[in-house]
């Protein structure tokens, strides 16, 4: 049986050691905030690349082209539909990158640092509510396998410019998941 706590009952000293490690964490999801940071310059940048190349800027074409992987000797001399594809891939994925920061940020801060008082707050995400370890789990495993299905797709279609055993491990890394 659990008993209610005392707020004003002073813990002692190792257990309050402990308890407080705790926030430790804390400069951990800072550095995270400023990964997302970097995925959102990258995002954009990558988006007014395609911009560009779509209106025939070979340079943005070239970065792009760079920025996918392909290593084919000649760049196409405008934005074709695979390049295209491969680009979109690529945002799509930071996307799902940024949602998994987010929810190891938000999630890992409330479970495991401190709470955040969202209650009733018109902005608070549906599955912060019911958060704890196990559903934190199962959502980052969810969201591993959706960016590991985009980094798979890219990759064959952008087969030519891989080795076979690349593809492979790729694969097998996948199915692993």
């Amino acid at each position: 049986m659990a008993f209610p706590m005392n707020p004003d009952r002073q813990l002692r000293p190792l257990p309050r050691l402990i308890f407080a490690s705790r926030w430790l964490q804390l400069p951990l999801y800072v550095g995270l905030i400023l990964a997302q940071a970097v995925y959102v310059f990258q995002f954009w940048t990558e988006l007014v690349h395609l911009i560009e190349a779509a209106f025939g800027n070979q340079a943005a074409l070239e970065l792009l082209v760079k920025s996918i992987g392909y290593k084919g000797d000649a760049v196409p001399g405008k934005l074709n539909e695979t390049i295209l594809m491969l680009v979109v891939l690529g945002l799509i994925d930071v996307v799902m990158i940024s949602n998994l920061l987010i929810m190891v940020i938000v999630g890992g801060y409330e479970t495991f640092v401190s709470r955040m008082g969202l209650d009733g707050h018109p902005d608070q995400p549906e599955w912060l509510s019911h958060v704890n370890a196990s559903v934190l789990k199962v959502k980052l495993a969810t969201a591993i396998i959706g960016i590991s299905s985009i980094h798979l797709l890219k990759t064959f279609i952008n087969a030519d410019n891989y080795r076979e055993q690349t593809l492979l491990w790729q694969t097998v890394i996948h199915v692993a998941f």
